[in-house]
């Protein structure tokens, strides 16, 4: 892949990424305002993000060739477990760090864990949730 069609792949994530962000916030913020936990919020928001994310990162950004493939479960799995690094372990600890520790706001904390995040789930989920393979006889 050429510098150029990574970029584009990049920007093209970071719109899924927008995406997720909005369904994350929606359902973070809503759960919140009827008083559930942050941390509770927060593992919602994320089950609902990365059902969004393999979806349009499967059709949108890392889309197959026709002499490619991937298993759609294990790249289900593989995404969930990379959102689960970076979605719950890390976004958890930062969210803490935030909210606890720094006395952010609890909106303006989600927001920043976002932020923190996206450029390493574009790594993960480009070189190990989509990684494709090309089918047997293909050149």
């Amino acid at each position: 892949m050429t510098k150029k069609e990574n970029a584009a792949q990049f920007v093209k994530f970071c719109l899924v990424g927008g995406s997720n962000a909005l369904v994350s916030l929606a359902v973070y913020s809503a759960l919140v305002y009827v008083g559930a936990h942050y941390m509770g919020a927060n593992f919602f928001a994320f089950a609902l993000s990365v059902l969004n994310a393999f979806f349009w990162s499967d059709k949108f950004v890392f889309k197959k060739d026709v002499d490619e493939r991937r298993n759609p479960f294990l790249t289900l799995a593989k995404t969930y477990a990379t959102y689960g690094l970076t979605g719950v372990l890390l976004q958890s600890f930062f969210l803490f760090l935030f909210i606890d520790k720094l006395h952010v706001n609890k909106y303006f904390a989600q927001i920043l864990c976002i932020a923190i995040n996206l450029p390493l789930n574009f790594v993960l989920n480009k070189f190990w949730s989509f990684k494709t393979v090309k089918m047997e006889g293909e050149e």
